[in-house]
């Protein structure tokens, strides 16, 4: 079969690989739309560590064309949603309370790109359809849904970790989709104030429509010197959803003591995440400090798309490039690559 992935690192093309093999609690999909998002570019240029004759993509709504003799709720022509962590629901380390996007070791239920070959393929493999896939509900769109596996489940989940309460002060550093869904995600937790770090002016657009107050620019100057200002003190919470080794520093300075830092950013493996002993109260300031990945299987992305479903959010706003056809993921990948500032979010139907 075909694919489309890393020949090796720092070099993308197209792969011919083996029909993945179906065992018997899983199920073997074609694609009907995915969605290229930087954590493919990152792995690509090697950010996760060298890959060579690996197939790339994590975002998917399929098909189904197989499942395992012991796979009880899909059947073949099913269209599902496919989270991008997908659990070994069965490894014992789940059972004693550990995150779910964490079976076997860090980030271990996150297994295409890093244990296995992706999506962007004809067919494509998921682990315990039963626990990790989802029928895509009547009336929510195939480009809606796919917009959860991922970039709604990754923002939401840093909203999640910073436990935002009704009327708390709300910092979103970096406006991507991913930070895009956290200001969302910010907003439907009952946040009171949310500011965004961005310039890219459709990204403050979306920002502004899913719920931002104000918006920071670091061209107008230090952005935690911004924050200060304008909250009288720091936010009472500060959410990482972009930027470079120097978002670490600045989200601690620029929440309150007692406040909490939640990073759902994907930094490289050659950044370097520090600060001066003042920006933690010499570490006594009851800050808190989290980052985690967003966790997995079938139940999560339901909810998700339940929100999707009733109105309570239009995924499509993280939606500016859209391509038809299987060939296409090629240039949408090389799309996602170049980060022109008018992209947000490609997708390609099959």
């Amino acid at each position: 079969m075909k694919g489309y992935g890393v020949i090796t690192t720092g070099q993308s093309g197209w792969l011919e690989k083996e029909v993945p093999v179906c065992g018997p609690l899983d199920a073997l999909l074609k694609p009907v739309a995915v969605a290229p998002c930087t954590s493919d570019v990152h792995t690509m240029h090697g950010g996760g560590g060298p890959k060579k004759n690996r197939i790339l993509g994590h975002e998917a709504v399929g098909e189904v064309v197989e499942v395992g003799s012991l796979v009880k709720r899909f059947k073949k022509g099913d269209i599902v949603v496919v989270p991008c962590v997908t659990p070994d629901w069965r490894e014992v380390s789940l059972q004693d309370g550990l995150n779910n996007s964490h079976d076997i070791a860090s980030m271990g239920s996150f297994k295409f790109l890093i244990r296995k070959d992706g999506v962007f393929a004809e067919i494509f493999h998921v682990n315990e359809a039963d626990s990790n896939l989802v029928l895509l509900p009547e009336g929510v769109s195939a480009e809606a849904a796919l917009m959860t596996v991922d970039m709604m489940s990754t923002g939401f989940y840093g909203a999640e970790m910073a436990e935002i309460g009704f009327g708390d002060t709300v910092v979103v550093i970096g406006i991507g989709p991913v930070g895009l869904m956290s200001v969302a995600g910010a907003s439907l937790s009952g946040a009171g104030r949310i500011i965004g770090v961005g310039t890219r002016p459709n990204c403050i657009e979306v920002a502004k429509a899913y719920g931002a107050t104000d918006i920071v620019s670091y061209k107008a100057g230090d952005i935690v010197e911004q924050v200060l200002e304008m909250t009288g003190g720091g936010a009472d919470k500060v959410i990482i959803a972009g930027g470079n080794q120097d978002a670490f520093r600045q989200a601690v300075e620029m929440v309150k003591p007692k406040g909490i830092v939640a990073n759902v950013n994907y930094f490289d493996l050659s950044d370097t995440l520090s600060m001066p002993a003042l920006s933690w109260g010499l570490g006594m300031s009851d800050k808190v400090i989290k980052g985690g990945f967003c966790p997995g299987g079938a139940l999560r992305i339901e909810k998700l798309l339940n929100l999707i479903k009733h109105g309570r959010i239009d995924t499509t706003k993280l939606i500016t490039h859209r391509f038809d056809g299987f060939e296409k993921i090629e240039e949408a990948f090389l799309l996602m690559d170049a980060k022109p500032a008018e992209l947000i979010k490609p997708v390609v139907f099959m």
